[in-house]
Protein backbone atom coordinates (compact mmCIF):
# COMPACT_ATOMS: atom_id res chain seq x y z
CA UNK A 1 0.00 0.00 0.00
CA UNK A 2 3.01 2.34 1.03
CA UNK A 3 4.66 2.13 -2.43
CA UNK A 4 1.62 2.21 -4.35
CA UNK A 5 0.80 5.37 -2.52
CA UNK A 6 4.07 6.74 -3.42
CA UNK A 7 4.01 5.65 -6.93
CA UNK A 8 0.69 8.11 -7.29
CA UNK A 9 2.01 10.88 -5.30
CA UNK A 10 5.05 10.70 -7.78
CA UNK A 11 2.52 10.77 -10.28
CA UNK A 12 0.70 13.40 -9.23
CA UNK A 13 3.17 15.81 -9.06
CA UNK A 14 4.99 15.00 -12.43
CA UNK A 15 1.05 15.20 -13.69
CA UNK A 16 0.60 18.84 -12.08
CA UNK A 17 4.07 20.05 -13.76
CA UNK A 18 2.93 18.63 -17.05
CA UNK A 19 -0.33 21.04 -16.31
CA UNK A 20 1.57 23.74 -14.83
CA UNK A 21 3.95 23.77 -18.52
CA UNK A 22 0.76 23.60 -20.72
CA UNK A 23 -1.18 26.60 -18.92
CA UNK A 24 1.79 28.80 -19.03
CA UNK A 25 2.47 28.08 -22.22
CA UNK A 26 -1.39 28.58 -23.99
CA UNK A 27 -1.92 31.74 -21.59
CA UNK A 28 1.49 33.26 -22.83
CA UNK A 29 0.74 32.50 -26.23
CA UNK A 30 -2.80 33.94 -26.65
CA UNK A 31 -2.70 36.93 -28.29
CA UNK A 32 -3.31 40.37 -26.47
CA UNK A 33 -1.29 41.85 -23.69
CA UNK A 34 -2.90 41.90 -20.04
CA UNK A 35 -0.42 45.03 -19.03
CA UNK A 36 -2.74 47.05 -22.13
CA UNK A 37 -5.90 45.92 -20.48
CA UNK A 38 -4.67 46.89 -16.85
CA UNK A 39 -3.90 50.24 -18.51
CA UNK A 40 -6.79 50.93 -21.15
CA UNK A 41 -6.73 52.22 -24.50
CA UNK A 42 -4.82 56.05 -23.58
CA UNK A 43 -1.50 54.19 -21.98
CA UNK A 44 1.58 55.43 -23.32
CA UNK A 45 4.27 52.87 -24.36
CA UNK A 46 6.45 53.83 -21.42
CA UNK A 47 4.06 53.31 -18.93
CA UNK A 48 3.30 49.79 -20.84
CA UNK A 49 6.92 48.89 -20.33
CA UNK A 50 7.13 50.26 -16.81
CA UNK A 51 4.14 47.85 -15.71
CA UNK A 52 6.01 44.81 -18.16
CA UNK A 53 8.74 45.09 -16.03
CA UNK A 54 7.01 45.67 -12.65
CA UNK A 55 4.92 41.80 -13.08
CA UNK A 56 8.00 40.35 -14.75
CA UNK A 57 6.74 40.26 -18.63
CA UNK A 58 9.60 41.52 -20.29
CA UNK A 59 11.43 38.17 -19.04
CA UNK A 60 12.08 35.40 -21.58
CA UNK A 61 9.22 32.77 -21.12
CA UNK A 62 11.21 30.22 -19.54
CA UNK A 63 12.50 32.97 -16.90
CA UNK A 64 9.27 33.26 -16.05
CA UNK A 65 7.96 29.63 -15.80
CA UNK A 66 10.72 29.19 -13.89
CA UNK A 67 10.04 32.31 -11.52
CA UNK A 68 6.54 30.81 -11.24
CA UNK A 69 7.26 27.24 -10.09
CA UNK A 70 9.44 28.43 -7.85
CA UNK A 71 6.86 30.51 -5.99
CA UNK A 72 4.05 27.39 -6.43
CA UNK A 73 6.63 24.96 -4.91
CA UNK A 74 6.82 27.84 -1.39
CA UNK A 75 2.58 27.73 -2.04
CA UNK A 76 2.97 31.42 -3.84
CA UNK A 77 0.75 31.17 -6.39
CA UNK A 78 1.42 34.48 -7.75
CA UNK A 79 -1.18 37.97 -7.11
CA UNK A 80 -4.11 38.98 -9.15
CA UNK A 81 -3.40 41.49 -12.04
CA UNK A 82 -6.82 42.99 -11.67
CA UNK A 83 -7.83 42.63 -7.50
CA UNK A 84 -4.55 42.58 -6.40
CA UNK A 85 -5.23 39.58 -4.18
CA UNK A 86 -3.18 36.49 -3.70
CA UNK A 87 -4.18 34.17 -5.82
CA UNK A 88 -4.35 31.51 -3.22
CA UNK A 89 -6.87 33.66 -1.18
CA UNK A 90 -8.96 34.25 -4.52
CA UNK A 91 -9.10 30.65 -4.64
CA UNK A 92 -9.92 30.17 -0.66
CA UNK A 93 -12.85 32.70 -0.91
CA UNK A 94 -14.36 31.21 -3.55
CA UNK A 95 -13.65 27.57 -2.74
CA UNK A 96 -16.42 27.22 0.12
CA UNK A 97 -19.21 27.34 -2.47
CA UNK A 98 -18.10 25.57 -5.48
CA UNK A 99 -17.68 22.99 -2.35
CA UNK A 100 -21.18 23.19 -1.49
CA UNK A 101 -22.50 23.08 -4.76
CA UNK A 102 -20.59 19.70 -5.61
CA UNK A 103 -21.46 17.74 -2.42
CA UNK A 104 -25.09 18.54 -2.60
CA UNK A 105 -24.72 17.56 -7.26
CA UNK A 106 -23.37 14.64 -6.35
CA UNK A 107 -25.51 13.80 -3.32
CA UNK A 108 -28.22 14.23 -5.25
CA UNK A 109 -27.13 12.64 -8.77
CA UNK A 110 -25.59 9.48 -7.18
CA UNK A 111 -28.90 9.01 -5.14
CA UNK A 112 -31.21 10.16 -8.32
CA UNK A 113 -28.48 7.52 -10.29
CA UNK A 114 -28.23 4.81 -8.36
CA UNK A 115 -32.18 4.62 -7.42
CA UNK A 116 -33.05 4.42 -11.63
CA UNK A 117 -30.22 2.37 -12.84
CA UNK A 118 -31.21 -0.03 -9.88
CA UNK A 119 -34.81 -0.15 -10.62
CA UNK A 120 -33.74 -0.84 -14.56
CA UNK A 121 -31.75 -3.34 -13.87
CA UNK A 122 -34.23 -4.98 -11.95
CA UNK A 123 -36.69 -4.57 -13.86
CA UNK A 124 -35.20 -4.99 -17.21
CA UNK A 125 -37.10 -4.75 -20.16
CA UNK A 126 -39.88 -3.69 -19.07
CA UNK A 127 -41.57 -0.13 -19.06
CA UNK A 128 -40.03 0.62 -15.61
CA UNK A 129 -36.44 0.02 -17.45
CA UNK A 130 -37.42 2.38 -20.50
CA UNK A 131 -38.87 5.14 -18.38
CA UNK A 132 -35.48 5.25 -16.78
CA UNK A 133 -33.24 5.24 -19.20
CA UNK A 134 -35.59 7.92 -21.27
CA UNK A 135 -35.05 10.34 -18.21
CA UNK A 136 -31.46 9.68 -17.83
CA UNK A 137 -31.05 10.24 -21.86
CA UNK A 138 -32.54 13.40 -21.18
CA UNK A 139 -30.17 14.43 -18.35
CA UNK A 140 -27.07 13.57 -20.07
CA UNK A 141 -28.20 14.68 -23.43
CA UNK A 142 -29.80 18.42 -22.17
CA UNK A 143 -27.49 21.55 -21.85
CA UNK A 144 -26.85 22.66 -18.51
CA UNK A 145 -27.63 25.64 -19.01
CA UNK A 146 -31.10 24.96 -20.25
CA UNK A 147 -32.19 23.26 -17.58
CA UNK A 148 -30.79 26.20 -15.50
CA UNK A 149 -33.43 28.61 -17.06
CA UNK A 150 -35.72 25.94 -17.47
CA UNK A 151 -35.39 25.37 -13.41
CA UNK A 152 -35.29 29.32 -12.91
CA UNK A 153 -38.34 29.67 -15.39
CA UNK A 154 -40.87 27.55 -12.82
CA UNK A 155 -39.31 27.52 -9.52
CA UNK A 156 -38.17 31.24 -8.89
CA UNK A 157 -40.24 33.76 -11.35
CA UNK A 158 -43.67 31.56 -11.34
CA UNK A 159 -43.66 29.78 -8.15
CA UNK A 160 -41.34 32.21 -6.39
CA UNK A 161 -39.80 29.05 -4.10
CA UNK A 162 -36.29 29.88 -4.85
CA UNK A 163 -33.80 32.89 -5.48
CA UNK A 164 -32.96 33.48 -9.13
CA UNK A 165 -29.46 34.15 -8.89
CA UNK A 166 -26.47 35.29 -6.42
CA UNK A 167 -25.33 33.29 -3.31
CA UNK A 168 -27.56 33.72 -0.64
CA UNK A 169 -27.13 30.33 1.52
CA UNK A 170 -28.65 26.92 1.04
CA UNK A 171 -31.66 27.99 -0.45
CA UNK A 172 -29.58 29.33 -3.50
CA UNK A 173 -27.91 26.55 -3.93
CA UNK A 174 -30.67 23.90 -4.40
CA UNK A 175 -31.36 24.82 -8.60
CA UNK A 176 -28.12 25.01 -9.25
CA UNK A 177 -27.54 21.82 -7.94
CA UNK A 178 -29.90 20.00 -9.30
CA UNK A 179 -28.86 21.68 -12.59
CA UNK A 180 -25.64 19.51 -12.16
CA UNK A 181 -27.25 16.56 -10.48
CA UNK A 182 -29.66 15.70 -13.04
CA UNK A 183 -26.55 15.35 -15.83
CA UNK A 184 -24.61 13.22 -13.15
CA UNK A 185 -27.75 11.23 -12.45
CA UNK A 186 -28.21 9.92 -15.85
CA UNK A 187 -24.47 9.09 -16.03
CA UNK A 188 -24.62 7.20 -12.94
CA UNK A 189 -27.97 5.10 -13.83
CA UNK A 190 -26.77 3.95 -17.24
CA UNK A 191 -23.55 2.99 -15.62
CA UNK A 192 -25.29 1.32 -12.31
CA UNK A 193 -27.93 -0.55 -14.89
CA UNK A 194 -25.07 -2.23 -17.08
CA UNK A 195 -22.53 -2.75 -13.98
CA UNK A 196 -25.90 -4.71 -11.75
CA UNK A 197 -27.32 -6.27 -14.96
CA UNK A 198 -23.30 -8.19 -15.05
CA UNK A 199 -23.77 -9.27 -11.54
CA UNK A 200 -27.04 -10.13 -11.92
CA UNK A 201 -26.33 -13.02 -13.99
CA UNK A 202 -23.06 -14.33 -12.29
CA UNK A 203 -23.60 -17.91 -10.60
CA UNK A 204 -23.89 -16.81 -6.53
CA UNK A 205 -26.85 -14.71 -7.62
CA UNK A 206 -28.53 -17.52 -8.39
CA UNK A 207 -27.21 -19.69 -5.82
CA UNK A 208 -28.62 -16.77 -3.49
CA UNK A 209 -31.99 -16.68 -5.28
CA UNK A 210 -32.40 -20.23 -4.77
CA UNK A 211 -31.61 -20.19 -1.31
CA UNK A 212 -34.83 -18.28 -0.73
CA UNK A 213 -33.10 -14.31 -0.01
CA UNK A 214 -35.87 -11.88 -0.52
CA UNK A 215 -35.71 -9.46 -2.93
CA UNK A 216 -34.36 -6.81 -0.64
CA UNK A 217 -31.31 -8.62 0.38
CA UNK A 218 -31.27 -9.87 -3.46
CA UNK A 219 -30.69 -6.84 -4.89
CA UNK A 220 -29.18 -4.42 -2.76
CA UNK A 221 -26.66 -6.87 -0.59
CA UNK A 222 -25.36 -9.09 -3.06
CA UNK A 223 -25.71 -7.19 -6.20
CA UNK A 224 -25.60 -3.70 -5.85
CA UNK A 225 -22.61 -3.82 -3.26
CA UNK A 226 -21.09 -5.88 -6.08
CA UNK A 227 -22.29 -3.47 -8.64
CA UNK A 228 -20.41 -0.26 -7.27
CA UNK A 229 -16.90 0.05 -8.06
CA UNK A 230 -17.19 0.79 -11.46
CA UNK A 231 -20.16 3.43 -10.36
CA UNK A 232 -17.74 4.85 -7.78
CA UNK A 233 -14.87 5.64 -10.04
CA UNK A 234 -17.66 7.94 -12.08
CA UNK A 235 -18.94 9.37 -9.27
CA UNK A 236 -15.34 10.44 -8.08
CA UNK A 237 -14.79 11.61 -11.47
CA UNK A 238 -18.01 13.29 -11.49
CA UNK A 239 -16.83 15.13 -7.89
CA UNK A 240 -13.42 16.02 -9.27
CA UNK A 241 -15.19 17.76 -11.79
CA UNK A 242 -17.55 19.67 -9.82
CA UNK A 243 -14.59 20.42 -7.21
CA UNK A 244 -12.82 22.33 -10.32
CA UNK A 245 -16.29 24.59 -10.41
CA UNK A 246 -18.86 24.08 -12.69
CA UNK A 247 -18.03 27.36 -15.24
CA UNK A 248 -21.82 27.36 -16.84
CA UNK A 249 -23.78 26.52 -13.92
CA UNK A 250 -22.27 28.82 -11.76
CA UNK A 251 -22.15 31.77 -14.30
CA UNK A 252 -26.12 31.52 -14.94
CA UNK A 253 -26.87 30.87 -11.60
CA UNK A 254 -24.26 34.58 -11.02
CA UNK A 255 -22.80 32.11 -7.91
CA UNK A 256 -19.28 33.37 -6.76
CA UNK A 257 -17.44 30.11 -7.25
CA UNK A 258 -14.47 29.23 -8.87
CA UNK A 259 -15.73 28.33 -12.27
CA UNK A 260 -17.43 31.95 -12.33
CA UNK A 261 -13.80 33.41 -11.42
CA UNK A 262 -12.31 31.21 -14.30
CA UNK A 263 -14.58 33.06 -16.67
CA UNK A 264 -13.83 36.45 -15.17
CA UNK A 265 -10.08 35.73 -15.55
CA UNK A 266 -9.78 34.48 -18.77
CA UNK A 267 -12.08 37.53 -19.94
CA UNK A 268 -9.54 39.83 -18.07
CA UNK A 269 -6.65 38.21 -18.68
CA UNK A 270 -5.42 38.05 -15.40
CA UNK A 271 -2.60 35.46 -16.39
CA UNK A 272 -1.65 34.18 -12.66
CA UNK A 273 -5.11 33.47 -11.48
CA UNK A 274 -5.84 31.21 -14.75
CA UNK A 275 -2.51 29.72 -14.09
CA UNK A 276 -3.49 29.18 -10.08
CA UNK A 277 -6.72 28.14 -10.58
CA UNK A 278 -6.40 25.42 -13.20
CA UNK A 279 -3.15 23.87 -11.57
CA UNK A 280 -5.76 23.99 -8.47
CA UNK A 281 -8.23 22.24 -10.47
CA UNK A 282 -5.60 19.67 -11.65
CA UNK A 283 -5.01 19.25 -8.09
CA UNK A 284 -8.43 18.47 -6.99
CA UNK A 285 -9.50 16.20 -10.11
CA UNK A 286 -6.22 13.79 -9.23
CA UNK A 287 -6.67 13.94 -5.38
CA UNK A 288 -9.99 12.95 -5.44
CA UNK A 289 -9.56 10.15 -7.77
CA UNK A 290 -6.50 8.99 -5.42
CA UNK A 291 -9.30 8.41 -2.57
CA UNK A 292 -11.81 6.85 -4.91
CA UNK A 293 -8.51 4.13 -5.81
CA UNK A 294 -8.28 3.81 -2.49
CA UNK A 295 -11.66 3.68 -1.50
CA UNK A 296 -11.42 0.40 -3.39
CA UNK A 297 -9.92 -2.21 -1.11
CA UNK A 298 -12.95 -1.24 1.07
CA UNK A 299 -15.92 -2.03 -1.04
CA UNK A 300 -14.13 -5.19 -2.51
CA UNK A 301 -11.59 -6.96 -0.19
CA UNK A 302 -10.06 -8.98 -3.01
CA UNK A 303 -8.41 -5.55 -4.64
CA UNK A 304 -4.71 -5.16 -2.90
CA UNK A 305 -2.30 -2.09 -3.97
CA UNK A 306 0.87 -4.25 -3.99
Amino acid sequence: MTNYFLKRLLAMVMTLIGVSLIVFMMVHLIPGNPVTYILGDFATEEMVKELESRLGLDKPLPIQYLSYMSGVMQGDFGTSYITGYSVMEEILNRIPITAQLAIYSVLFGSFVGILMGTIAAVKHNTIFDRLAMLVSLIGISAPSFWIALFLILIFSYHLSVFPISGYTGFYSLILPSITLGLGSAGNIARMTRSSMLEVIKQDYIRTAQAKGANLYRLVFHHCLQNALIPVITLIGMQFGYLLAGAVVTETVFALPGIGSLVVSSIATRDIPTVQGLILFMAFMFILVNLIVDLLYTKLDPRIQFD
